[in-house]
């Protein structure tokens, strides 16, 4: 089976709500980009909700889960620090999946993920609580192949590999390099049972590469890129064009 086949895309739509909310007006609706993506085939949802609410919003978030009520086949992703505002949205949203990041408060974008053994402690009662509300936990790893059994110990049932390093290093002498560090990651991830998701910096130029090379990749969650294609392109159009990189 090629490494890629089953691959879902989660569009991320955290810069829909940053432009929103730099005026007073409602537009761009989240909740009608979101009805496009999943109309258009997207798989999924995935919003990160941060403290400073600088982008998604706690309105946002209740709206999504409605919406996606009427989407039975699809999922919601939410992602955030579970040591902030996150585990406040677990409990009374209950997604399909939370996905743990180490942000910090008024962070620009997620640039690392959790290590080990230093996280796990206080991380296996908040993913312990998660698993009981019946939510998935992914945890956002770095590439670090050593790292994917502690990650399973500690009770996550996926990583979601910050992909940043890969998207940098693509078309460069560092990329055969650096996907062999994914690779790598992915199947000692995949040897101890954990299944496997990606996501940052990922676009349409980069993503067809990562796919057809490391193995058993479950979810790609994409935001800026493809927002940024669809102010050009369309939700329509732009989330076909992301799907046929995937099955290309």
């Amino acid at each position: 089976m090629p490494p890629h086949t089953h691959t879902a895309l989660s569009v991320n739509l955290n810069k829909v709500a940053l432009v929103r909310n730099t005026r007073h007006l409602g537009i761009p609706s989240v909740t009608r980009a979101a009805t496009l993506c999943l109309e258009a085939g997207a798989a999924g949802i995935t919003v990160h909700p941060r403290p400073d609410a600088r982008h998604i919003r706690a309105g946002d978030v209740l709206d999504l889960a409605a919406l996606l009520k009427a989407w039975p086949d699809r999922e919601f992703n939410i992602e955030g620090n579970p040591f902030h505002n996150l585990m406040d949205f677990v409990r009374q949203v209950r997604p399909h999946q939370v996905t743990f990041v180490p942000d910090s408060e008024g962070q620009f974008t997620s640039d690392h993920g959790w290590t080990f053994p230093q996280d796990a402690e206080r991380l296996k009662p908040l993913i312990d609580e998660a698993k009981a509300l019946g939510v998935r936990v992914s945890l956002f790893m770095d590439p670090m192949p050593e790292a994917m059994a502690a990650a399973k110990a500690v009770g996550a049932d996926r990583v979601e590999l910050y992909t940043e390093t890969y998207a940098s290093a693509y078309g460069t002498p560092q990329q055969a390099s650096t996907l062999a560090t994914f690779k790598a990651t992915a199947e000692a991830a995949l040897a101890v049972g954990l299944g496997i998701n990606a996501g940052h910096d990922l676009n349409r130029d980069n993503l067809h590469t990562f796919l057809t090379t490391v193995p058993g990749v479950q979810e790609v969650s994409i935001g800026h890129a493809l927002i940024a294609d669809a102010l050009e392109l369309g939700y329509t159009d732009t989330i076909r064009a992301y799907r046929a990189c995937m099955a290309a």
